[in-house]
């Protein structure tokens, strides 16, 4: 990794940091701005995971306030996003490389697609009666299982998976619904982490400069998300992300 592409993932993972708060979807920046950069696709993936921890725990700190009052809530699903990403990131380690880079390209255009089709799940929720409701049951607690196998292999737009099963099962403020997708998301990356920390490769000096860069973008997303066009942030989203699809594909 020589200086410009420090400087390029440097950036990316600042914009990543700060889409992480807000949409969920940061690793569509970072992950093809490292592919770009040369890394093998599962040493890019392990070390985009590890250096995105640090950004969505700054995100969940940002959004502190609204996490009040939801400790059970989040105890009963971290404990589904834990064991999710533990095993996620074992299905990574596990499965052939190939496989990674066949499955890869579909995963990144079908999170491409949530990230536009978020804004109609948004109008959806903000419709709904700010109540509480139930917990969602079994269903829900699977649903945070599966979101979390998928953020343990891959991760990309974890985040609005989250979003629309809170939004199915759930009934609560939009914003606190947020709030705790940030720390769901934490927990299955800092899980996937630790498996990839023990037993996978890292490139430890680009996974320092996405940690810096997130840590940074996460706290300026919680703090003014609300406020950025949130479209201009999507068309970026898929732009990059289509561009490292078809990239992938052709090569």
């Amino acid at each position: 990794m020589n200086f410009v592409e420090a400087v390029a993932i440097g950036a990316a993972s600042v914009a990543a940091g700060a889409i992480n708060a807000v949409v969920g979807s940061g690793t569509l920046i970072t992950f093809p701005t490292l592919v770009a950069c040369g890394f093998p696709p599962v040493l890019a993936n392990v070390t985009n995971n590890i250096g995105l921890v640090p950004g969505v725990l700054s995100a969940a700190y940002g959004y502190r306030r609204e996490l009040r009052g939801q400790r059970r809530r989040l105890l009963r699903f971290g404990a589904a996003s834990l064991i999710g990403g533990l095993t996620g990131a074992l299905l990574l380690l596990q499965l052939d490389s190939a496989a990674f880079d066949t499955v890869v390209p579909v995963l990144i255009l079908a999170a491409c697609a949530l990230v536009l089709l978020q804004p109609r799940l948004n109008a959806w929720l903000r419709k709904r009666p700010e109540r509480g409701g139930a917990d969602g049951g079994v269903p829900l607690w699977c649903g945070v299982l599966g979101t979390g196998v998928y953020g343990g292999y891959f991760g990309a737009a974890q985040g609005v998976l989250l979003m629309g099963l809170f939004g199915s099962f759930l009934r609560d403020d939009l914003q606190r619904l947020n709030a705790a997708k940030n720390v769901l998301a934490a927990i299955v990356n800092g899980a996937a982490a630790v498996v990839f920390v023990a037993v996978a490769d890292v490139d430890w000096a680009a996974a320092a400069v996405i940690a810096a860069g997130s840590t940074v973008g996460g706290l300026l997303g919680a703090k003014v998300g609300r406020r950025l066009p949130a479209m201009a942030l999507r068309v970026v989203i898929v732009v990059v992300g289509v561009t490292a699809a078809t990239v992938m594909i052709i090569t």
